[in-house]
């Protein structure tokens, strides 16, 4: 029954990480500006969507009750361009696993709060014990991974930090 929405979000998954690398190269090709990069994926897919709004959706009668909204409904876009600058600005200087990581942490943190207070009108589904211990054991998944990998170096990054507070250390394959 849940398997086409599995399947789905697997997908989305897949584009993700896909949209991260292919930014990145764009912003390179874009004299390394990633706010360009951001904003030219921002506007092709802003046109995708109205495509496909036009041809599957009734457009006029939705914009019709726009006007009836806060404007707290409509920082989803901002929020979106700011996800998308972060993944095209960050994916070459920490990698896309490495930021992916960190993202997905957000996400999950962020999403079980949504469910458990039901912030933004969403549904009520209360956080149990259960789900905190699947989440603590994905985020030590996660860290055995990247601990592998050399990507944590508390020392180094907390002595770093006053020379590049937003890379403190360089790690191999990443380009400044």
């Amino acid at each position: 029954m849940y398997l086409p929405y599995i399947l789905m979000a697997l997908a989305a998954g897949a584009a993700l990480a896909s949209q991260a690398a292919i930014n990145s190269r764009l912003a390179q090709a874009m004299l390394g500006q990633p706010l360009v990069s951001a904003m030219l994926s921002f506007a092709i897919g802003a046109i995708t969507l109205l495509l496909l709004c036009l041809w599957k959706s009734d457009l006029s009668g939705a914009l019709g009750n726009l006007p009836q909204q806060p404007l707290w409904k409509l920082t989803g876009g901002i929020l979106g361009a700011g996800f998308v600058f972060t993944t095209v600005f960050l994916a070459p200087k920490i990698g896309i696993t490495n930021m992916l990581f960190f993202v997905i942490i957000g996400q999950l943190c962020t999403a079980a709060l949504i469910d458990h207070f039901g912030f933004f009108g969403m549904a009520v589904r209360p956080f149990t014990l259960p789900q905190l211990l699947g989440l603590v054991v994905v985020a030590l998944g996660l860290g055995i991974y990247f601990s592998a990998t050399g990507f944590f170096r508390l020392p180094e990054t907390l002595f770093n930090v006053a020379k590049n507070p937003f890379f403190p250390h360089q790690h191999k394959g990443t380009q400044p």
